[in-house]
């Protein structure tokens, strides 16, 4: 799956499981760690839980496994699809982390159309 479908794909699935505060930020200038981060926050650890558990099913129908999971026990999920790097954070994980501070110089994709008002 290129990395674009994947991105859009996990930003669907967030929203459809009613995440919040999606962001994409394209790090690939700044990094060789990724190409995308995609952000977002659930209301509790169970809903983080529940993201993730969600992006992981449903981008592994798509052909897709992550390459690594982290932090399934805590309030803060990492899903490593290589090139994109998915963050699920409760609501006081992710203003402690602040990642969209740290990668400031990154760019924020437009992912409007993927997201239900």
């Amino acid at each position: 799956m290129e990395r674009q479908e994947l991105v859009e794909n996990i930003v669907k699935i967030l929203d459809n499981k009613k995440a919040t505060d999606i962001k994409a930020l394209h790090i690939t200038d700044l990094t060789v760690v990724a190409d995308y981060f995609v952000i977002a926050t659930g209301t509790s650890g169970t809903h983080i839980r529940s993201l993730a558990d969600e992006v992981e099913v449903e981008i592994k129908k798509m052909g897709t496994e992550p390459r690594g999971v982290e932090g399934k026990t805590t309030g803060w999920i990492l899903l490593d699809y290589g090139s994109v790097i998915v963050h699920i954070f409760t609501p006081d994980q992710r203003e402690l982390f602040n990642l969209e501070h740290l990668w400031a110089d990154a760019e924020e994709t437009d992912i409007s159309k993927f997201i239900t008002e």
